[in-house]
């Protein structure tokens, strides 16, 4: 069964204890935001979470930042955390914009696992609320039996993604930040270009929640994409700066039932720290 791509905080704490239950705390800063992600898990976090090192679960093969792992090393990572085919995930990180919570959610989902949800709101939310929280470090779970087989359908090559904004076959949303995608600002990873690739259309992805760190309502989103050009009956593959927050595009097209989109994993940080491949600006 499908789960849906959302969760609330009640809904949440109402399943607490459930022995099918894997609750992961996805958080993940970039390195000039001085937050430790690891550290926080430790100083509070939801009851009986678990901390989701994206770092730990990403191909250490590459130099490009947060590529997907082969199955057999995710599937490592996820029998680590207990999880198995019957394991009913929830993801959340600390961003309050679903920075990398989404992330998850999407490899979870790449890898052929469908009982994986994003709490909505996340951690901001949760404590917000003031729902319980314990700190230090989890019990070790009993290893799952999680078994991972990638869904090619589900991730774009730097070929494919040539190919599409060659051909325009498919709809390129990028999740950054408006002045790094018109190459106005600078972007954080040094040798990169300003700049987007050729016809892309920008959705920057905390734009796609509100004040509280929830997914905007359908109508708003809706009304967000079609204000950036975006047709939701057509295909989309998103792209950010390193495959991350790009997810959170991806989930918002799962809340409001389009067709599913794809991610370019390798994002800006492939694609224009190359010198053969186009770059747009202004």
């Amino acid at each position: 069964m499908s789960f849906p791509p959302l969760i609330g905080t009640a809904a949440l704490q109402a399943r607490l204890g459930n022995p099918a239950l894997i609750v992961l705390d996805a958080s993940w800063y970039l390195p000039d935001t001085g937050r430790d992600a690891r550290v926080e898990f430790s100083e509070g976090h939801i009851p009986g979470a678990q901390f989701f090192d994206l770092d730990l679960a990403s191909d250490h093969a590459t130099a490009l930042p947060h590529m997907l792992p082969i199955a057999a090393e995710f599937e490592s990572v996820a029998r680590g955390l207990g999880i198995s085919a019957e394991s009913e995930i929830v993801v959340y990180d600390g961003s309050g914009v679903n920075l990398s919570a989404a992330r998850v959610w999407w490899m979870f989902r790449a890898f052929g696992h469908e009982r994986v949800s994003v709490l909505d709101g996340g951690l901001g939310a949760w404590r917000a609320e003031q729902r319980p929280l314990e700190a230090g470090e989890p019990m070790p779970r009993v290893p799952g039996t999680f078994h991972a087989v990638l869904r090619a359908s589900c991730v774009r090559s730097l070929d494919e993604m040539a190919t599409i904004v060659a051909s325009g076959s498919a709809q390129v949303v990028d999740a950054r930040p408006e002045g790094r995608f018109h190459g106005r600002d600078p972007e954080p990873r040094p040798g990169l270009r300003s700049g987007r690739m050729p016809g892309a259309l920008s959705i920057p992805y905390a734009e796609l929640v509100d004040a509280t760190g929830r997914m905007l309502g359908a109508v708003s989103l809706r009304e967000r994409f079609r204000g950036a050009g975006v047709d939701l009956t057509a295909p989309v593959v998103a792209t950010c700066g390193s495959g991350t927050s790009a997810c959170a595009v991806l989930l918002a097209l799962e809340v409001l039932g389009a067709p599913a989109g794809a991610l370019y994993d390798g994002a800006w940080t492939e694609w224009a720290g190359r010198d053969d491949t186009p770059v747009e600006v202004g």
